[in-house]
């Protein structure tokens, strides 16, 4: 008889507390498989993401073989509107801004080169778009911002361009003894073999240096 009053002390205790507890442990349980279903469905909704940014990309990609650079100009501009945080977005704004750019239209050239900077994840993309970023505000005649750009220091890759268009810039702006010193650094940083080195040698020589 004791056990039956033990057991029922036991049916009791559990009755009062799934009355206390009982609509936190079903919200809990609710929430919890919404999560996962919610989960499951941003994991089908990305990978489809992917694949449309993807299947842009190339599009992009072979209207430009086919010299169709309307198309191109098009799917790339719906990667950078409707796919902004694909793997995609970068190459696809690099690809319109030279479009542009080749085209004439440094305006949008700007805006797509700016939108590239802004998402590029990857090392070697985001020094390889401040470089083409601030040689076209250079053609802007934007010397200012293009010698902002180019402040922060760069990759030991990118280091001895950066400084040559650093002196182009200087020159410029009539800063002639700046201008010397870009150079100088341009010719320690760019490699050995670097076509670029003759032509750095011609614009010190030119200024005296």
């Amino acid at each position: 008889m004791a056990l039956d009053l033990e057991e029922q002390e036991k049916i009791d205790e559990a009755k009062a507390w799934w009355k206390r507890h009982g609509n936190k442990v079903i919200w809990g349980i609710t929430l919890f498989l919404l999560a996962v279903a919610g989960w499951r469905g941003w994991e089908t909704w990305t990978r489809n993401q992917a694949a449309e940014a993807s299947m842009l990309f190339d599009r992009a990609v072979q209207a430009i073989n086919l010299n169709d650079h309307k198309t191109a100009k098009e799917a790339a501009g719906q990667i950078m509107e409707g796919h902004k945080r694909s793997a995609y977005a970068t190459p696809a704004a690099w690809l319109a801004g030279h479009l542009n750019l080749e085209a004439g239209d440094l305006k949008s050239a700007r805006a797509q080169y700016e939108f590239a900077l802004e998402r590029a994840r990857d090392d070697g993309m985001r020094p390889m778009a401040r470089l083409r970023l601030a040689a076209l505000m250079f053609e802007e005649g934007d010397l200012d911002a293009a010698l902002k750009l180019l402040e922060a220091p760069f990759q030991p890759a990118f280091a001895g361009l950066a400084e040559q268009l650093r002196g182009d810039l200087l020159v410029a702006k009539g800063n002639d003894a700046d201008a010397r010193e870009a150079y100088r650094l341009a010719l320690q940083k760019l490699g050995d073999d670097s076509p670029l080195k003759p032509l750095v040698e011609i614009r010190l020589d030119a200024l005296g240096g």
